[in-house]
């Protein structure tokens, strides 16, 4: 079982750390994605996350820690949200750097601000990690693999936005590509993690659950959900992330 889940947990590193480098090899052919359709497709992988973080995340937490531990849950999921609360101090919101326009990036091009931009990106990624990779300590795997489709939705379009600024800023495609592949493995950094202090602690499982579907709120809540609605296409973020909680719900029942 312990060498069933460990292949697993690197099949979903290896995704999740494809699915970034796929979407920075996109980010060398469109140059451009109209606010429309980025915004649709951002708003998706928010209703994709949001449901994650809750079925796949939250709920197994409460599961497993059990009715008269509520506050464990409780506590683990606002310990998350704090952590990248305190993150963001720090490191600024990515829509305020350089959010996802083009003539944005050709104005704010100096090199400081780029790589500001792409270690925003960079230290979201291993929580992000982190909370994909610590489920494969719960009995059901299924929940796992949700949060982890949830994530790699998400970093297709994120793995785009790293590409365009750092190519105005001067830096050589080689370069860029090799960057995108350190900001990817940083997400398998995170994922080796989580599922080593789950497995080494199952008392604190029902707590990094939380802590993990906490942080993952607060990313959709305070990063993409504004993103979407920045552009004047709220109604058709609203329905596409309507629509990406959804289909996650039904991938998890089965339906």
């Amino acid at each position: 079982m312990e060498n069933i889940s460990m292949t697993q947990v690197l099949i979903c590193a290896a995704g999740l750390a494809l699915s970034t480098t796929i979407g920075s090899i996109l980010g060398f052919f469109i140059k451009e994605v109209p606010h429309k359709w980025n915004d649709a497709i951002l708003g998706y992988c928010a209703g994709v996350m949001l449901a994650a973080s809750t079925i796949g995340l939250i709920v197994p937490a409460a599961e497993s820690a059990g009715l008269e531990k509520w506050w464990l849950v409780l506590g683990g999921v606002i310990a998350g949200m704090l952590f990248l609360n305190v993150l963001d101090v720090f490191i600024p919101h990515m829509h305020r750097i350089a959010g996802l326009d083009s003539e944005e990036h050709i104005n704010n091009a100096h090199l400081n601000n780029v790589l500001l931009f792409v270690m925003a990106i960079a230290l979201h990624k291993l929580p992000e990690g982190i909370a994909a990779g610590v489920g494969f300590n719960s009995e059901e795997t299924s929940d796992a693999w949700a949060v982890a489709f949830g994530i790699a939705l998400q970093n297709i379009p994120e793995g785009m936005v790293v590409i365009a600024p750092l190519i105005i800023a001067g830096v050589s495609k080689m370069r860029t590509f090799l960057i995108s592949l350190a900001i990817a493995m940083l997400e398998v950094v995170g994922v080796m993690i989580g599922y080593g202090i789950g497995a080494i602690s199952r008392i604190l499982l029902p707590v990094m659950l939380a802590m993990a579907g906490g942080a993952m709120l607060y990313v959709v809540s305070d990063e993409m959900i504004p993103e979407t609605h920045a552009h004047g296409h709220q109604k058709l973020a609203t329905y596409s992330l309507i629509l990406g909680f959804v289909t996650l719900v039904f991938m998890e029942t089965g339906l």
